[in-house]
């Protein structure tokens, strides 16, 4: 049995399903955690009060475009890497998937190798790869270069399976257009995380590709054929196939809060909805610009476009979006740190049981007070507190 080592009380505690109050955290001297009763807590153990906040697993993030003012693409780099694991762990985040954008084979191989490079040296918080393009669709390109958009080749098909075999989690945003069920299928059976998005598809279209086993939607609603009464299109495929998850991006620009509560009540499980953040450099940063793929993209407003208004990811953190979904949506707060935690954590091919003290967090501001909007803010690891 393991020896107790201390406890945390006077803080909410989420433990991926629930939000405890009342309960302590104790941390077992190997590290290992349980959330308990005062009453249970050994003889002796010593205990930390915080005073307010909420603990809870550290978030998990599968669409990471940049953060603390680089992106991915512009240098995809072991040190660009760092710096952009960085900035979202200082605002809570324990995984991410780093995401390259529509790119050049070139910067494609290159990103693969900087990730292969960071898990081999256990850079903390990279935990594979998500690879949005370059094979959508170009008529829901968004931000994409257009010209950089193509089918899926052979070669393309075997780095990635290739990328399989030395990263823990790869998650490639395709478009049925330019992809094969065939090759959707390998990819799948080599622990791919496939996930449509940026495409014009129909909803048969679609549910074939579900069906073939692509596990997810890339930014629900967002870059996508939309549903109407007679043509559901990838939203209504996504919100009706039980097995597809959907990638969210919660900061009231990207989707009205009407059409997230809409997507809530009719998704079909078992698959869910979770939040990303879509961040691009801005994330941790103060910033007012940079460029992707030699275009430069603004700040404002809480805003990121190209000078033509096209939305260019998200200036968001995952807190912000847990926020945003209490406040604006009315989601219950456990179901608003699920979304952004534990469900997305179970589409990592090395899904940790996030139960050790080094997994958790806690946000030291954690308002709920009925005359202010709910925020949750100023986090630390609570293996440092």
């Amino acid at each position: 049995m393991s020896t107790p080592g201390r406890a945390f009380a006077g803080a909410r505690i989420f433990d991926g399903v629930r939000l405890l109050s009342d309960h302590v955290l104790l941390e077992n001297a190997d590290g290992s955690t349980k959330v308990t009763s005062h009453d249970a807590l050994p003889d002796g153990c010593p205990v930390t009060q915080l005073g307010g906040g909420i603990i809870t697993q550290g978030m998990v993030d599968l669409q990471v475009n940049g953060g603390g003012g680089v992106m991915f693409n512009h240098a995809p780099k072991v040190d660009t890497l760092a710096q952009i694991a960085a900035a979202h762990r200082g605002l809570g985040s324990l995984a991410l998937l780093p995401t390259l954008i529509t790119d050049t084979p070139e910067n494609t191989r290159a990103a693969i190798t900087a990730i292969r490079a960071a898990q081999d040296q256990r850079l903390q918080g990279i935990t594979g790869l998500h690879l949005e393009g370059p094979h959508l669709s170009r008529a829901r390109k968004g931000a994409h270069d257009g010209a950089l958009i193509r089918p899926m080749e052979e070669a393309d098909l075997a780095a990635i399976l290739d990328a399989a075999n030395a990263i823990d989690t790869v998650m490639v945003t395709v478009a049925p257009e330019n992809v094969t069920i065939d090759q959707i299928t390998q990819m799948t059976r080599e622990g791919i995380v496939v996930s449509l998005g940026h495409s014009d598809c129909d909803y048969d279209t679609a549910m074939r590709a579900f069906d073939a086993g692509a596990r997810c939607a890339t930014h629900l609603y967002n870059a996508m054929s939309q549903a109407s009464s007679r043509a559901p299109g990838l939203v209504g495929a996504a919100l009706d196939h039980g097995a597809a998850f959907s990638g969210l991006i919660a900061d009231g620009i990207h989707v009205h809060p009407a059409m997230i509560r809409s997507a809530l009540a009719a998704k079909r499980g078992p698959g869910k909805i979770f939040l990303v953040s879509d961040a691009m450099a801005t994330a941790g940063s103060d910033i007012t610009s940079f460029t992707l793929n030699e275009r430069e993209i603004l700040r404002k407003d809480g805003r990121l476009t190209l000078k033509d208004g096209t939305l260019a990811g998200a200036d968001l953190t995952l807190p912000q979006a847990v926020a945003y979904l209490v406040n604006a949506v009315g989601v219950p707060l456990a179901d608003a740190l699920a979304m952004a935690s534990s469900v997305p954590a179970g589409l990592l091919r090395q899904n940790s049981s996030l139960d050790r003290i080094g997994d958790l967090v806690w946000f030291s501001d954690a308002s709920e007070d009925q005359d202010a909007e709910f925020a949750l803010t100023h986090p630390r690891w609570l293996s440092d507190v």
